[in-house]
């Protein structure tokens, strides 16, 4: 269960959007806490409820009484996962910053490994990659075609932009453009920015609780429509550094 925390600054904040999935809130919560325990400094967990029509938001009251890095972020009103991955990203208070699916098919404990990659300085962020995703064969053709898609239109070459489990510094958030659906671009999104992606395989597991909250023809059209969208952001982007001059420098 959860370790004690040491003093400090929170190093890392582990974000996830939440929409009727409190038969996996447990598992996801404790598996956190346990992937995280042997980390020496300061970590959270922040949930974004999106309005859940299910016992979420009293499944996560009970855990906070019980994991006290847990904190939850409650949707005004249903929104949609990428506002709530934002809400939850903007209250994160971590230096690093972890993002994963709520539905228990990302692996938590792949976290330690993409955080070490991030602290190292080789990259800005990690993108997961599901290379033996444990899903139907519709869907793994679907997230094929729509990586082919996104990866055509916005000519990019991530392998699995779809996959939430990723590492990456706060920072890489401070400038990010926000739409709905952009969770879908957001290594791409962070890459515009100018930092750095490395991609690294990860776990994948089989939804064994909950529903489905994607099909294909739910998001089909809606990745071409944001692509298009982004390719033209990545076409009329302004990117610069600036600094203020010091007066003390005149004196």
């Amino acid at each position: 269960m959860t370790a004690s925390q040491p003093d400090g600054p929170v190093h890392l904040s582990v974000v996830a959007p939440a929409f009727n999935e409190a038969e996996c809130l447990p598992v996801l919560i404790d598996e956190i806490a346990d992937a995280l325990a042997n980390l020496a400094r300061p970590w959270e967990i922040v949930i974004a409820d999106d309005q859940s029509e299910d016992a979420t938001a009293e499944v996560l009251r009970a855990h906070r009484e019980r994991v006290p890095q847990l904190r939850v972020v409650t949707m005004a009103k249903r929104s949609g996962q990428s506002a709530a991955l934002d809400a939850a990203l903007r209250a994160a208070r971590g230096k690093f910053i972890a993002t994963l699916d709520a539905d228990l098919q990302n692996d938590p404990a792949d976290i330690p490994k993409l955080l070490a990659m991030v602290e190292s300085g080789r990259c800005d962020l990690v993108n997961g990659w599901r290379v033996n995703r444990q899903d139907s064969g519709m869907r793994r053709i679907s997230s094929k075609l729509g990586n082919a898609l996104r990866n055509f239109l916005t000519r990019e070459t991530i392998h699995d932009s779809g996959c939430g489990l990723k590492v990456f510094r706060a920072e890489c958030v401070s400038r990010m453009k926000v739409f709905n659906g952009y969770h879908r671009f957001f290594a791409t999104l962070v890459r515009m920015d100018g930092h750095t992606i490395l991609e690294e395989p990860v776990n994948h597991r089989p939804r064994t609780m909950g529903v489905a909250k994607y099909g294909f023809w739910n998001r089909f059209f809606r990745v071409i429509r944001d692509a298009l969208a982004v390719r033209w952001m990545q076409n009329r982007s302004v990117l610069y550094d600036a600094t203020e001059e010091d007066v003390s420098d005149d004196v």
